[in-house]
């Protein structure tokens, strides 16, 4: 499972190095695509192909889910690491995600993300003051631990 929060800069040629713990779980090649609100998903092979069994099975002929499903696959590449433990990240998924230098990455259960430190800091603090709300409408068991 990927869980915890990173931070790492990308490099001018579009390079990120992924947290280690992080990279023993995608193993040696992984999936990168456009996720949601404007961060990337990264997928390990195993969970990317039930999300595209998941995909498939969308009606083809609801404009929405073709939409989705041109969107999320036209931007998926295989990934590799290189020798550093980085990922080159081309500038297509660079720029949907609007990653220039500061950049975080945290684990989310069956992927991970990577998203622009601006953009994260932004998403984060609108979400943490509902966070409770959201909570209560999603979750069905208490989180009083």
């Amino acid at each position: 499972m990927f869980m915890g929060e990173y931070q790492h800069n990308i490099d001018d040629k579009g390079r990120i190095i992924i947290p280690a713990k992080f990279r023993e779980l995608l193993g040696p090649s992984f999936v990168v695509t456009r996720g949601l609100d404007h961060c990337l998903f990264v997928y390990p092979m195993e969970e990317w192909s039930l999300l595209e069994q998941k995909l498939k099975s969308l009606p083809l002929m609801k404009a929405d889910a073709r939409a989705f499903t041109r969107f999320f696959f036209s931007g998926a590449l295989e990934g590799e690491w290189d020798k550093q433990g980085r990922v080159n990240l081309p500038v297509n998924l660079r720029q949907y995600a609007r990653l220039e230098k500061e950049c975080v990455i945290i684990g989310v259960s069956n992927r991970v993300e990577i998203w622009s430190q601006a953009i994260w800091e932004q998403y984060y603090n609108e979400s943490e003051q509902s966070f409770n709300e959201i909570a209560e409408k999603l979750v069905d068991f208490d989180l009083d631990l």
